[in-house]
């Protein structure tokens, strides 16, 4: 029978403004980044599909590094985040999660943008699909990708935090 190490994912809450957003670390890097308003339970259900043998343990010590530079992007002193993540998702999700992480900050890109980028362009719908299980908000920059229209569309964060984001982005960097 194979001895199966117990994974411990650390967690922290981050206060910023009016958001409070749980964060988590495996020994890997950052693993998730919640939403506003979630509770623990929803965090705790989130890592347990998807670190089935880990255990949450609250440690804002080992977050502080990924929570610093969190709060420095939202303070916009900081556009690129440094610290290693620790996502997983499908070869599928991956590939939509790489693109992502290609659009500069302050820009934004439409669904089927990210499509075509994936030389998919008829996956519009799976795209919106994999960037809606982005587990990693702000980090992995979803709240960049906008309807073709220009409109702000749905954001696991919600509107009002991607709305937020995006302005800040913009303002930051010329783009107003």
């Amino acid at each position: 029978m194979m001895n199966v190490k117990e994974q411990t994912i650390d967690w922290a809450i981050l206060k910023y403004d009016k958001w409070q957003l749980y964060v988590a670390k495996s020994e890997k890097g950052i693993c998730y980044v919640g939403s506003p308003g979630q509770s623990y339970e929803e965090l705790k259900s989130w890592i347990q599909k998807r670190f089935p043998m880990a255990s949450l343990v609250e440690n804002e010590e080992a977050l502080n590094p990924y929570l610093k530079e969190l709060l420095e992007y939202f303070e916009g002193t900081r556009q690129t985040f440094s610290l290693p993540a620790d996502v997983k998702g499908t070869p599928f999700q991956q590939e939509i999660w790489a693109a992502l992480n290609q659009i500069p900050y302050g820009k934004t890109c439409s669904y089927s943008g990210i499509a075509k980028i994936i030389q998919r362009p008829s996956a519009v719908r799976a795209v919106g699909t994999a960037i809606g299980a982005n587990p990693v908000l702000i980090t992995v920059p979803c709240h960049r990708v906008i309807g073709k229209n220009g409109a702000i569309t749905g954001y696991r964060g919600g509107t009002e935090m991607k709305q937020y984001l995006l302005e800040l982005e913009a303002q930051k960097s010329g783009n107003e």
